[in-house]
């Protein structure tokens, strides 16, 4: 979730802490070796929303597909540890299961076209199943269409879609995702103290970017000390997030919570060190490595998570039972949970991050 990132101090600063604090990632990321990660992700906790009231329950793969079908996979990009984490699970179940898988990528969320023109080499290529991280669900309905057509079954994976738009689909209830990291900000303020809060919830019109914000809200709301002073909708990489946070700082001088996107988080740490501002919070909506560095040492408060390694896992597999019209559940949701100092002792981290020792996989061969 990043783009072309413009040169400024902050961003240089915060590229030497990255690389400085890189061997901290590292021993956090692979604290479970990548063969105690495969055998622990099943069955994972989840909720089985497919008749639309979300019913507490587990998840377990089929152990193998019925023949070395071809599956296409469709990503927004693979800029940040959070789509490498989604692709780290789905190429793991894909080489578990025995099918082929060839994963693409548009470059980024202004790239629906792109995105548009890989779903139609997929459908050409006589896939058999499409896996697709929407950049626009509702701009995705006549691709969804056509496959339906041809009998090609999609599994949207991770980004919101419309209600029925697919025969399956995983992704995490973003608006209840964005309430717990509320709910996380209010467990660590104290009574009478005031919340002067800014959010940058990440691209407009990206469905889960406006879910985050509606979640949040509707959590601090709870509270009577707290105040949304701006909403600030932006691309979320960290140029153009720092950008929108260099600017709230000017517009909104008794600002002292932000709260955004991963990117958003990352952008903030340097941007109030530099404004000379300790006293502002920072609140990520979801999770990738450098969220779980800066909780370590203290520079954010909390983070948001939703198993991205779980989701991809789980997206093969409803592919497979598609393909081979076996039962599946029409839409699972992870189980969203939040993460600061007090919890991070418990995550499962072998759902949340890929091993910080694995490289992106763009294609799996079947044996």
């Amino acid at each position: 979730m990043s783009t072309t990132a413009t040169r400024s101090p902050v961003l240089s600063r915060l590229r030497r802490r990255t690389l400085a604090s890189a061997a901290l990632l590292a021993f956090a990321a692979t604290s479970l070796s990548p063969a105690a990660a495969e055998t622990k992700w099943f069955p994972m906790k989840i909720y089985d929303a497919s008749s639309g009231a979300p019913k507490a329950a587990e998840y377990t793969p089929l152990a193998k597909a019925g023949k070395p079908y071809n599956i296409c996979v469709l990503f927004p990009h693979m800029k940040d540890s959070f789509w490498v984490a989604v692709a780290y699970g789905i190429v793991k179940q894909a080489e578990t299961s025995n099918v082929n898988m060839n994963l693409y990528e548009a470059g980024g969320y202004e790239n629906l076209p792109k995105q548009l023109s890989q779903f139609d080499d997929c459908m050409a290529a006589k896939a058999d199943a499409i896996i697709v991280g929407a950049i626009s669900g509702a701009g995705l309905m006549k691709k969804f269409e056509e496959a339906k057509a041809k009998g090609i079954p999609v599994v949207g994976v991770t980004n919101p879609l419309p209600p029925n738009a697919l025969p399956a689909a995983n992704y995490v209830d973003f608006v209840a995702m964005g309430e717990v990291t509320g709910e996380g900000l209010l467990a660590q303020t104290k009574p009478g103290e005031k919340l002067n809060i800014v959010t940058f919830p990440g691209p407009a019109g990206s469905g889960w970017a406006e879910s985050f914000n509606e979640g949040f809200k509707k959590a601090v709301a709870k509270n009577p000390d707290a105040k949304i002073l701006g909403e600030k909708f932006g691309d979320s990489g960290v140029a153009v997030q720092l950008q929108l946070i260099q600017d709230a700082l000017q517009a909104y001088p008794s600002i002292n919570v932000i709260w955004g996107t991963a990117p958003t988080a990352e952008a903030a740490i340097g941007a109030v060190a530099e404004a000379g501002r300790s006293d502002i919070k920072i609140v990520s909506s979801y999770e990738n490595q450098a969220m779980l560095d800066a909780l370590n040492r203290g520079d954010i408060l909390a983070f948001a998570t939703q198993y991205p390694v779980g989701e991809g896992a789980i997206a093969i597999d409803q592919a497979i039972r598609l393909i081979e019209k076996k039962p599946v559940m029409s839409l699972v949701q992870p189980v969203a949970a939040v993460i600061d100092k007090t919890t991070v002792p418990n995550l499962q981290m072998d759902l949340v991050l890929a091993p910080a020792s694995w490289s992106p996989v763009y294609s799996v061969k079947a044996k």
